[in-house]
């Protein structure tokens, strides 16, 4: 009796467990299941796109007082943010020093800059895309000027061979001036680059002048004109820089529709700013620092729809920094560019 007593004891024992086995087994697929997809949807958001109709996440942007962020103050003006349904916050700041290090802290998404600071904020260890350029779509938009002193002999570029040129080093400035340089047949070691990082006081030595000559953007280059400075030349003929929008590799990866709404606004807005400057007038007055002095007379920019750079305009930025040693080597075009951001 004793024998056949213990399988009756052992029967609901084994069915216990073997149904506890069934159902710890279908919780560990259906677990499984569940975090394989969240896990791809973080590892590629493009696998994954948002629904059109998605709400996009906020967006920071890094302003500076210039005439490359126009178009936002006009967005945030006419309530275009808002109507993209994308959460824009402009986040001002007083240098593109401060910006950069805003941009490197992961405190804001994005910001415009020139095509030298992409490079370097990549090579310091911050991944950034190239979304699309601000002004330089064409030559006339963004200008740059070589200027010399009022009192200077300088009368072409072939006079500066041995002359003062004061510039930012390592810096679009520096770029822009020795292309600039080679339309004369100069090479950079042809004049005494003079390294004067604040324009403002670039200015006011070229003004007075305890130097020769000068690169300088607008507006202040065209209140130079206008205060006695001589126009050597300007990249107005030949389209050799450009300010681009830009953003964090990480912001792109979690908010690209959000990030591509911002692009396709700020081509809207800077539309908008061409059509009507008169309306847009004191905005241009306030936002970009205009000097009193020129108020009533330099010209509202101008903006092109927003189109990526070429490979050829990044390739030239990034073969003058590897000649410069800036950059052990240059960037490629993909590992700066998202042309699918642009509009």
């Amino acid at each position: 009796m004793i024998e056949q007593a213990q399988p009756k004891r052992k029967r609901p024992n084994r069915l216990l467990a073997l149904a506890l086995a069934a159902l710890f087994t279908l919780q560990v697929v259906l677990l499984a299941g569940c975090g394989n997809t969240g896990e791809s949807k973080a590892a590629d958001p493009k696998s994954t796109p948002a629904p059109s109709g998605a709400a996009a996440g906020p967006v920071k942007l890094g302003i500076l007082p210039i005439e490359d962020n126009l178009p936002f103050y006009v967005a945030e003006q006419e309530g275009l943010f808002k109507a993209r349904g994308v959460d824009v916050t402009l986040v001002p700041f007083s240098s593109a020093q401060e910006r950069d290090a805003a941009m490197q802290a992961g405190q804001i998404d994005g910001e415009v800059a020139d095509l030298v600071a992409v490079a370097l904020l990549q090579k310091s260890g911050t991944p950034v895309k190239v979304a699309a350029v601000g002004l330089g779509v064409t030559a006339k938009e963004g200008r740059f000027a070589l200027l010399a002193s009022p009192k200077s002999p300088v009368q072409r570029l072939s006079d500066l061979k041995g002359a003062q040129l004061a510039i930012s080093e390592n810096s679009i400035i520096e770029f822009v001036g020795d292309q600039l340089l080679a339309e004369g047949g100069l090479q950079p070691g042809d004049v005494k680059k003079m390294a004067i990082p604040k324009i403002p006081v670039r200015l006011q030595m070229l003004l007075s002048d305890q130097i020769t000559a000068a690169i300088l953007p607008d507006p202040l280059a065209f209140l130079a004109e206008r205060q006695g400075a001589r126009l050597i030349a300007d990249d107005t003929q030949k389209n050799i820089s450009q300010t681009v929008l830009l953003f964090r590799k990480d912001s792109v990866e979690k908010n690209r529709e959000a990030i591509k709404k911002v692009v396709a606004v700020y081509g809207e807005a800077g539309q908008a700013l061409t059509a009507d400057p008169v309306k847009y007038r004191p905005l241009v007055v306030a936002k970009a620092n205009i000097p009193k002095e020129i108020q009533d007379s330099y010209q509202s920019p101008t903006f092109s729809k927003p189109v990526p750079p070429s490979r050829e305009e990044l390739t030239r930025v990034m073969d003058w920094m590897a000649a410069k040693k800036l950059l052990e080597k240059p960037y490629a075009y993909e590992d700066l560019v998202d042309p699918s951001l642009a509009p």
